[in-house]
């Protein structure tokens, strides 16, 4: 039974690994950064249209503190960057947010850092995707209906 599942696996990812080979498996830096970084890279894409909907929301008055958002926006991501820099020289092996919890506060709080690091990945993926058919909406007029409020003029009355 367990047979099919593995075919298809190998098919799709190839044969796995041996230990010792899988060290030699390194990604170059324009590859891995693109595709480890998805996170920011998407958060980068909605992100500023959805910060200025919702200063929009509290009227013009509001966009008058877009500055100061932005400025809040970069200190978060210059900390961020910093404590990636430490934790890169810190921990070398690259085990990532969950060798870092587990090394530091025991396995079970490593099991829940990788929880949460999954649980953000599945929302990061959803919200992008709704992101993008919002913005095909726009674009596209057999989308609209789905989702966007139609933008034309004979749709006012």
């Amino acid at each position: 039974m367990s047979k099919a599942p593995d075919l298809a696996k190998r098919l799709l990812l190839g044969r796995a690994l041996q230990s010792r080979q899988q060290h030699e498996q390194l990604l170059p830096k324009r590859i891995a950064l693109p595709v480890f970084a998805s996170d920011a890279l998407s958060s980068v894409a909605y992100a500023p249209q959805e910060i200025l909907l919702a200063l929009g929301a509290g009227g013009l008055v509001m966009y008058g503190y877009t500055p100061w958002v932005a400025a809040g926006v970069l200190v978060i991501l210059l900390t961020v960057v910093a404590s990636y820099r430490q934790n890169v020289r810190a921990y070398q092996s690259g085990g990532g947010d969950f060798e870092v919890a587990t090394a530091n506060l025991g396995g079970n709080w490593g099991v829940v850092v990788a929880s949460a690091l999954l649980v953000d990945y599945v929302m990061t993926v959803a919200v992008s995707v709704s992101s993008g058919v919002e913005n095909l909406g726009a674009l596209l007029e057999f989308i609209r209906p789905h989702g966007s409020p139609s933008r034309s003029p004979s749709s006012c009355c």
